[in-house]
């Protein structure tokens, strides 16, 4: 079992101890921090899946540390738990790097789903990410270029956000990726699009890569469950 290593950096006792304890008995292992210095000699220490940063710290503030993380590591998530709840200062999170941002009250069972959400959309190993150039059947997806060779050899460029969908639908070839994990990982937890968005997005690419779309080959969708895509 792949057991997840969260940097818990809060300075704070009581709150961190009960943070720590609830992450312990979701079955993560947890490494306190008290200070930013401390996150930081933990961080360049160990291996860690996802940090979990107060703002208001002694030495460092969680701002500092958050950027000097994104200069070593670009791919470490990290959740910003803080008191500070102004728009600027999430604004400010979120443009040092944050993934998210959670202030101060909270609810506990809000931030085990964020920390489960986080820790989801980074499992994919490394080398899953960099798919560059795939193809099925007489069709063709360039994931650098975002050009796209599809039915009767027609060349088009498509979207960013269609480019995200079809990697994570071809990551899981064979597996009904449900809508809400779609809308996590492609559109993010602050977007709320329509339930017909992802629908809209499939008959696009039925459009695009389906000798018959009344009849798909590839792009499935799964009623009340999600989508799935065959290669």
């Amino acid at each position: 079992m792949d057991v997840k290593h969260i940097l818990l950096v809060e300075d704070e006792e009581h709150l961190l101890k009960t943070i720590q304890l609830n992450l312990e008995l979701e079955g993560y292992t947890v490494t306190p921090a008290v200070t930013g210095i401390e996150a930081l000699k933990e961080f360049r220490k160990n291996d860690f899946d996802l940090v979990i940063l107060d703002v208001m710290l002694p030495e460092i503030n969680g701002f500092d540390v958050c950027e000097e993380i994104r200069k070593e590591n670009t791919q470490l998530p990290v959740l910003f738990l803080t008191a500070k709840s102004s728009s600027s200062d999430r604004i400010q999170g979120l443009k040092l790097g944050a993934d998210d941002y959670l202030t101060k009250p909270f609810n506990l069972e809000e931030l085990l789903l964020r920390v489960q959400i986080l820790l989801r959309r980074n499992k994919t190993p490394v080398a899953e990410k960099n798919i560059e150039l795939y193809t099925f059947g007489d069709n063709e997806i360039n994931f650098i270029t975002y050009e796209i060779k599809c039915v009767d050899n027609q060349k088009l460029e498509i979207t960013k956000r269609e480019i995200a969908l079809l990697k994570l639908l071809i990551k899981r070839a064979g597996e009904v990726v449900s809508r809400e994990e779609i809308l996590d990982q492609v559109w993010g937890a602050d977007v709320f699009p329509s339930s017909r968005t992802i629908d809209n997005y499939i008959l696009a690419f039925r459009k695009y890569f389906e000798k018959n779309q009344k009849e798909p080959q590839h792009f499935h969708s799964i009623r009340g469950v999600g989508y799935k895509f065959t290669g």
